[in-house]
Order: C-alpha cells, then sequence, then structure tokens
C-alpha cells in the first residue's frame, strides 16, 4: 500500500527523529482522513502496543538502576577490552571520582597495577561458566590504595558479551585480622593449630609460655612426640590417639575441656592442660585439614589432699579455727609448726601470750571486732615460741562462712620470717654503696639531718675525702682496677674511723665520714689525720705500686652551717682548696675559704671572655745547650692580665680552665700565637726557632688535632720541624687506634713530640715504646732535689735510661742551680731549661737574647 500523495509526512519519522515521538507520529498517521479506517485501526493499536513496550522498558531501565545502585559494594560493567561501561553509585563514592571521570576510561583507571594481560584469565573463567575471584589494591582519587577482593562474572549488556565486576573492600577485614592476631597474642590461654600428620602450624606465646618453651624457640622445634608422654587424670599413660586434638580430627567435632597432662622427658617437667580441641575445615571441604586447640594451665589446681598438705609446707601457710565459745584453738600441722611443734597453744589467748606486748592488742582488737561487726582481718605480728626463738607471721582470719551467729572464726596463719628477713636485707641495700659496702649518699644525708636535729649532741662534723690521682689510675688501668681501688680505700676508711664515726661513698672517688666535732673541735681532726696515715702505705694492682693520697675538708655544725647540705658543701669546698694547695693534706672550713670559692667562680667568669679580650700573652723561656749555654729552642708559657684581676699565674687558673674546658679555647689560641711569632722571629732574620707548646689532654681528646695543626702551619708558612708538642704522660694510656694516628699524622709533618713531666706519673714502657714520640721532658719535681736527695737522683738515672734505651731525646726542665746544671751533663741529659738560663721572656727580650748569643758565637 502506497503512502498517499499531498501527504505532509514524507514518512513516519523524519531522518534522524527521536525514537521516543514514534508513538505521537503514529497518533498523527492514524489522525490522516484519507486514510482507510481498518489502517487507521491499525495503526492505533500499534501505537498502544509501543507506547506499553516503551513503559514496561523504562520501568525494567529503573529496576535495573535502582538495583544497580542499591549494591553496597562498588560495580562496574566492562565490555571485552576492559573499558567501563557503567559504574553504580557506590563505586563512585568508593574511589572518589565522578561517574563520568571513570565510565569510557580503562579498567587501570582504577587499578593502575594490574598486568598487562590481566583479562586473559577473567575470560577463561567466564567461558568456562565459573566466577572469577582476586584480591587486588585499587586506586581512589586522591591516589590512596585501598584492598579489594574481586568478583568478575560474564552477562550480556545490550546484545553483547560483557563484565561484571563487584569489588568488596577489604580494609575492615585486614584491621579485623591484625586485631585477631593481636587477641591471639595477649590472651592468657595457649592456641595451638597442628594439622592433620601433627605438624604445628601455629602457637600463641601464651601456648610457649604454658609449655615451657623458651622465648625464641617455636612450637614446631618441640613437636618431636617421642619427647612427651600424655597423662590421663588418674596418672596413668594416655594413648596419643585419645588426645583431645587428635580425636577432633578423627570424629571432626568439638572435644570440649578434657583434663591431659604432658610430660616432657628431656626437661622432666609435667603439665596439666585443660584442653578444648576445635576442627577446622577447608572451604568446600567435608573433612577437617587442622585442628585448633585452646588449653589452660591447671597445675595448681590438680593436687590431691596429700600434695595440698605438702604446699602449705612448702609455702609455709597454715590454718586456724577458733571456737568462739570455749576459746579452743585448732590449727593444721604446718599452723602448729609455725608457731612451735613442741608446744603449740591450744587456746587463743595461749597464742596471743606468745606475742609481743603490742602485738596482743593489735591481735586481741581485731578478734573483737570479728565476733561482734563480723569484720575480717589481716596483721603481720611478731612473737616467741615457748621452746625459745622468734618468729613472724602473718594471720588472716574472720567469721566462717555461713555462720550467722559467729560462733566460730577461721583463717590462715603464714611464716612470713624469710620475708622479714629480705625486708631487712632491701632497707640495707637501700642504704648502701653496692661496690663498698659503705653508706650511700641518701642514707649519709638522712643521718647527718637526724644528727643535726638532735638537741643531745653537742656538735657534728664532716669530713669530706677525695683520693688524689685516682682518676689517672683508673684511665690507665681501666674501670675494674679503679673499682678494686675504691673497695681498698673504703676499707682502709672504715679502719680508721672505726665506731667514731659513720662512712658513706658520696660519689664517684669521694667519701663522706659524719662524726662528732669533739671538745674544742678537735675530735675532728684526730679522725682526718688517723684517715690521712691509712694512705701512708701504696696500693698494688698487676705488680705495680701506685702512691694514692687523699685530700680532705672539714666542715662543723652549726657554725659552718645549719643544714646538710649546706655542711656538705662547705666542707667540698674545703676539700678541694686543701687538693688545690698541699694534697695529702686536711683543711677546716673557713669563711676565708667561703671567699675563695667565690674568687674561684669569680676566676672562671673572667677566664671565659679572656681570649675575647685579649688578656692572653705568651713568654718563652729559653731551651738550651747544657753544655755550651747555646740557645736552641724556646717554650711558650702563657700568662693571663685581667684588668680587675691583674697578673694570673698559668698554676692559678690553668686548673680552673681545664675543669671548666675553657682550655680547648685557649690551647687553640696558644698554638698559633706561637706559631705566629715563630714566623715573625723568621722574617726578622733569626732564622727558624722551634717553639714547644704544651697540648692539653682535653685538647686532644675534643679536637682534630692534626688537622689544626697542618692548618696553623700552613697559615704562617712554618716547617712542622718549627713546632714541638709537649703532652702529659696521660696520653700515654691512650692506646686508641685514632691517638695512634693522630701521633703518626703529626710525625710525618715533622712536628717534634714528647712527653711532659715524665715521672711524675704512670709511664708503661709498653705505651711509651708504642707511641711514635721523639722525646721526655724531666719534671722540675725530680731535678730541684739532685744532685743531693737519692730518691730524686734515682728517678732522673731511671727516666735518662729509658730515653738513652728507646732512643729519645731529653729535657731537663726547672734547672736553677749549677750543681744541677753538671749533674745532668754527668748523666747526659743534652738539653735543659730554668732560672739558672732565663725565666720565660717577651718576644723582644728572646729576640735580643738570640742575637746576643749570635755575636758571642753560641
Amino acid at each position: 500500500m502506497s503512502r498517499p500523495t499531498g501527504s505532509a509526512d514524507a514518512g513516519l519519522l523524519e531522518p534522524g527523529a527521536d525514537a521516543a515521538s514514534l508513538p505521537d507520529a503514529l497518533q498523527r498517521a492514524a489522525d490522516d482522513p484519507d486514510l482507510p479506517g481498518d489502517l487507521r485501526a491499525l495503526l492505533l493499536r500499534s501505537r498502544e502496543a509501543l507506547f506499553a513496550l516503551r513503559t514496561e522498558a523504562d520501568a525494567a531501565h529503573l529496576r535495573y538502576q535502582a538495583l544497580f545502585d542499591a549494591v553496597p559494594d562498588p560495580v562496574s560493567i566492562l565490555d571485552t577490552d576492559g573499558i567501563v561501561l557503567d559504574l553504580n553509585h557506590a563505586g563512585a563514592r568508593a574511589y572518589g571520582r565522578p561517574r563520568e571521570d571513570i565510565v569510557g576510561q580503562p579498567i587501570e583507571v582504577l587499578n593502575p597495577d594490574l598486568p598487562r594481560d590481566h583479562l586473559v584469565p577473567v575470560w577463561d573463567a567466564v567461558h568456562r561458566g565459573r566466577t572469577y575471584v582476586i584480591e587486588v589494591t585499587n586506586m581512589r582519587g586522591d591516589g590512596s590504595r585501598f584492598p579489594v577482593e574481586v568478583h568478575t562474572a560474564g552477562f550480556e549488556h545490550e546484545g553483547r558479551p560483557c563484565l561484571v565486576a563487584v569489588a568488596r573492600d577489604l580494609s575492615e577485614r585486614r584491621e579485623a585480622e591484625v586485631r585477631y592476631r593481636e587477641l591471639m597474642d595477649v590472651m592468657d590461654r595457649g592456641i595451638a593449630i597442628h594439622d592433620v600428620d601433627g605438624r604445628f602450624v601455629y602457637g600463641n606465646p601464651a601456648a610457649l609460655r604454658l609449655l615451657g618453651i623458651r622465648q625464641g624457640t617455636s612450637l614446631g622445634d618441640t613437636s618431636n612426640l617421642g619427647d612427651w608422654v600424655a597423662i590421663a587424670p588418674d596418672g596413668e599413660e594416655m594413648p596419643w590417639d585419645a588426645l583431645p586434638p587428635v580425636r577432633a580430627l578423627r570424629e571432626g567435632r568439638i572435644v570440649e575441656s578434657t583434663l591431659v597432662g604432658l610430660y616432657h622427658r628431656m626437661r622432666r617437667e609435667l603439665y596439666w592442660l585443660m584442653v578444648t580441641a576445635v576442627p577446622q575445615y577447608p572451604p568446600g571441604g567435608d573433612r577437617p585439614h587442622q585442628v585448633l586447640s585452646l588449653f589452660s594451665d591447671v597445675s595448681a589446681l590438680k593436687r590431691d589432699s596429700a600434695m595440698f598438705d605438702r604446699v602449705q609446707a612448702l609455702a609455709h601457710i597454715g590454718g586456724w579455727e577458733l571456737d568462739c565459745g570455749t576459746d579452743r584453738l585448732y590449727l593444721t600441722a604446718e599452723a602448729a609448726h609455725i608457731l612451735g611443734p613442741a608446744g603449740a597453744p591450744q587456746t587463743m589467748e595461749a597464742l596471743i601470750e606468745l606475742l609481743l606486748p603490742l602485738d596482743r592488742g593489735r591481735l586481741r582488737e581485731a578478734l573483737g571486732a570479728a565476733m561482734l561487726e563480723a569484720r575480717g582481718f589481716d596483721l603481720e605480728l611478731q612473737g616467741t615460741r615457748e621452746t625459745g626463738g622468734d618468729f613472724w607471721v602473718r594471720a588472716i582470719g574472720g567469721p566462717r562462712q555461713g555462720d550467722p551467729a559467729i560462733s566460730r572464726l577461721n583463717g590462715t596463719l603464714q611464716d612470713i620470717a624469710r620475708d622479714k628477713h629480705d625486708e631487712a636485707i632491701l632497707r640495707a641495700q637501700a642504704r648502701t654503696d653496692p661496690l663498698t659496702g659503705l653508706l650511700n649518699r641518701d642514707a649519709i644525708l638522712e643521718e647527718l639531718d637526724a644528727r643535726m636535729r638532735d638537741p643531745a649532741r653537742a656538735g657534728v662534723a664532716v669530713l669530706y675525702i677525695d683520693l688524689d690521682r685516682f682518676k689517672f689510675v683508673n684511665d690507665a688501668l681501666g674501670h675494674a682496677a679503679g673499682d678494686e681501688l675504691l673497695i681498698a680505700a673504703a676499707h682502709r676508711i672504715r679502719m680508721a674511723v672505726g665506731c667514731a664515726g659513720s662512712i658513706a661513698r658520696f660519689g664517684g672517688d669521694e667519701f663522706l665520714v659524719v662524726c662528732d666535732a669533739g671538745v674544742r673541735a678537735s675530735h675532728a681532726e684526730k679522725v682526718a689525720n688517723t684517715i690521712l696515715d691509712a694512705f701512708g702505705d701504696g696500693f698494688r694492682f698487676d705488680a705495680e705500686e701506685f702512691s694514692i693520697t687523699a685530700s680532705i675538708g672539714i666542715a662543723r655544725a652549726p657554725d659552718d652551717g645549719d643544714r646538710p647540705q649546706t655542711l656538705i658543701q662547705n666542707a667540698d669546698a674545703a676539700m678541694y682548696e686543701s687538693k688545690r694547695r698541699i694534697r695529702n693534706g686536711w683543711l677546716l672550713f673557713t669563711p676565708e675559704l667561703a671567699q675563695s670559692q667565690q674568687d674561684r667562680l669569680r676566676v672562671e667568669t673572667h677566664l671565659r671572655r679572656a681570649i675575647d679580650n685579649a688578656e692572653f700573652h705568651l713568654v718563652y723561656q729559653p731551651q738550651v745547650d747544657l753544655r755550651s749555654r747555646r740557645v736552641i729552642a724556646a717554650e711558650a708559657l702563657i700568662r693571663w692580665h685581667n684588668r680587675q684581676l691583674g697578673e694570673m699565674r698559668p698554676d692559678h687558673f690553668i686548673d680552673h680552665a681545664e675543669s671548666t674546658g675553657d682550655i680547648v679555647r685557649i690551647g687553640a689560641w696558644v698554638l698559633r700565637e706561637a706559631c705566629r711569632q715563630a714566623a715573625a722571629w723568621r722574617d726578622e732574620g733569626l732564622g727558624l726557632v722551634r717553639v714547644a707548646v704544651n697540648v692539653s689532654y682535653r685538647q686532644f681528646l675534643g679536637d682534630d688535632l692534626a688537622a689544626h695543626v697542618r692548618g696553623v702551619l700552613a697559615e704562617f708558612a712554618l716547617p712542622g720541624s718549627a713546632l714541638e708538642l709537649e703532652f702529659t704522660e696521660r696520653v700515654l694510656i691512650e692506646d686508641a687506634p685514632d691517638t695512634l694516628r693522630t701521633f703518626a699524622a703529626l710525625r710525618d709533618m715533622g712536628v717534634q713530640l714528647s712527653i711532659d713531666d715524665f715521672g711524675e706519673g704512670y709511664s708503661g714502657l709498653n705505651y711509651l715504646r708504642r707511641l711514635p714520640i721523639h722525646g721526655l721532658k724531666l719534671s722540675q719535681l725530680f731535678v730541684g732535689g739532685v744532685p743531693d736527695d737519692r730518691s730524686d737522683v734515682a728517678v732522673c738515672q731511671a727516666v735518662a735510661g729509658i730515653a738513652r734505651s728507646l732512643g729519645l731525646g731529653l729535657v731537663a726542665e726547672g734547672i736553677e742551680s749549677e750543681a744541677q746544671r753538671r749533674f745532668l751533663i754527668d748523666l747526659g741529659v743534652p738539653v735543659g731549661q730554668g732560672f739558672l738560663f732565663a725565666p720565660g721572656l717577651a718576644p723582644d727580650d728572646f729576640a735580643r737574647r738570640l742575637r746576643e748569643g749570635r755575636d758571642q758565637g753560641l
């Protein structure tokens, strides 16, 4: 049938028209009066059918969309190439991206870690009619990742094969797994898992502890069945197939609360366990593949009456019961043994009579309250047995349960004598220095405070004792020798003081003695002299003998302080001054000494700013050839002039600088100034004068000395031979690789290295041999006594012999007489310095001395 001509419509739909307008087009066609009636009716029926189909399709689409978006997990539709065709609301929320940013993109936009051919196994599973499951990590819009389990299945979408992927967020499950593992680790019940072959898969810490397995050893390491014997509750050996885990695997059901004994043959230990075994099935399996066992240690509950009696005896705990009407006292065997096996009390009053008077009243009062007010009690009581000997008991008691009339009281008695003894030991240890056995700091402070508060005491004195040269021995021979020295010193002090005072190790190598001041304040001084006498003999270590003396400061209350800390502080100040002045002596605290302490603080304050204020200068003492008196070198000596303090000699401020640490900065200044002066003399045409500079031990340790010296020499274009560095003997004991490298580096520069004041300290030849040094300086402490003092002569001869045997140069210090010069020449000492030749000279005076020597041909 042809379309009528002249119709307004060329067809039902114009090309490109929306299919949704088809029902309207059918309606317009049916309204055409030129069409036959049957055709118009057919068009109307078609319009109605089409409208119904569209309505049903719209409803189906709405149902699909509602269902699609109602799924709480992210759901995505993928085409065959992995392009995302659709994404539900949950997916947009989970990935933190708008839907339009994902639809049309490859699935890699959600999971950038997927391999290149990741869809191959997916389609393989789909073609086999199965769902593909995998755990991967997806990415949110902000780049953060989260674990998911993806289930992928195939379906047709709009007539073409597609994939639907449901992603389940595993974050909470992973956190739950972590919490589950943490719970397993902190549970006090043992948990063990083993497979059907008896191999242990897992054991929590409680399982290892309950089975006596050492830390670091796994259950698998101890699973050798031959090491264990299973014990039934009746004490007979239990067959292995009767064990709860074996039964649970065999029967496929839970075996609850079974008492099992496990005896370890090698360790000879028996464990009684209450075990519940739970079989575990694999997914889809009908037989258990492993079993989980939960168990608790019930060894303490597995005791019969005979064992219980033995436990009472071992724990020293017995029971008692009192008939309140008759005062009759019933005691278990252990309770009777605690109170006296030969004559245990038969009544409560008899027991009370065994107690000390104060404890009798306490127990009577507690018993009365228990009978009248139904109150329990817990008392520690001390008494004496009828057969002799003291006892300490802990008595716990109260009304018997279920006795409303309170006709009986019962409880326990525990022997706590050992605990009281241990408490006494702990109290003593809390007051005792563990190394020396003397009182410790807290104990002596407490005792001093009590003495100063006691009005019956006429006066109290504190002796503050410090060991001279202890640190040197400790550094030379090590801490073990230092501890041995402290123990020996403490013994000597204890023997010297005796009952005259209390002694404490106050810290390090410092001791404190608290005693009565005595009549005319002479008692403390006598104690101090006795202590000094005790240090008259040397201390021997490894066949070496050391002279260790003591410096003592004395302060007395109330004149020198009305509080413990003040008294101790002032005694410390007196000790420090004694050590500074004389050593091996004692000194009383005085107000003048307090002023001296303030002066010391003042010196240290000015010393810290001395370099910045240009207050230091150097003088140079000539080192001469003892035969010709020709000047061959100079030693740089520091001097300090402060506008407020005046001229300060080195022995007045070097110790301060050492104690404050300023010596490191001062030493660096001296080194640079000495090199600058040597360069100035050279530039004046006086030649290259070697200048000796002292290096502090703290400077040696606290600085890269070799690098610093190299830099200073380079600054003034000096060769290393223009510089000599003098170290104290303390450096000899530093046998560390860094020390040896430093000395080697200095020697490679040509710097002369010597040991100053050799012979005053502990100078092991082994140390001396290993260090690459050039010479020794013989201390003026010994030079001053020659040639008359035999001991000084012997020391000088020994040092000269050491220098010759090791091929080292030797310089004598402190030469003040012609007799000393002749003696040293005869001894073979080539070089010396001292007032006989010149004191420390200003740079210009030293230069003049050099010129005069040249003019005279020296």
